[in-house]
C-alpha cells in the first residue's frame, strides 16, 4: 500500500462525515484530466485557480472534500482551504474517492 493510499484511508471516516454534511466535492485536477473522467456532482477548480474561488467556496458555508489524481494536489488544496477557515479534507485520488462514494466512471 502506498503512502498516499494510507493517508487516504486515514481520512475515510472524515470524508464520510463530511458527505453527510452535504460537502462539496472539489476536483483540483487539470481541465484535461476533468474531461477524461470526473465525479458527477463535483465542482472543477484547478489547483492553480483555487485562490480565486475561495470567497465563493466560503459563501456556500459547506465543507469541502478536495481530490485530484493521486492525492498530492488535493492535500495542498485542503491546506489552502483550511488556512481560509473552510472545513476541508483531502479526499485523495479520483479512483479511491469514487470507490468510497460508490460511483463509477
Amino acid at each position: 500500500m502506498s503512502l498516499l493510499s494510507q493517508i487516504f484511508k486515514s481520512n475515510t471516516s472524515k470524508i464520510k462525515a463530511l458527505i453527510k454534511k452535504d460537502a462539496i466535492i472539489l476536483d483540483v485536477r487539470t481541465l484535461k484530466e476533468w474531461n477524461e473522467a470526473h465525479i458527477s456532482n463535483a465542482i472543477h477548480v484547478p489547483l492553480k485557480e483555487l485562490n480565486a474561488h475561495i470567497d465563493a467556496l466560503k459563501k456556500t458555508n459547506r465543507p469541502v472534500i478536495a481530490h485530484c489524481k493521486s492525492g498530492v494536489r488535493s492535500a495542498k488544496a485542503a491546506q489552502v482551504l483550511k488556512l481560509h477557515n473552510i472545513e476541508s479534507v483531502n479526499g485523495g485520488g479520483l479512483l479511491d474517492l469514487m470507490k468510497l462514494i460508490d460511483q463509477t466512471i
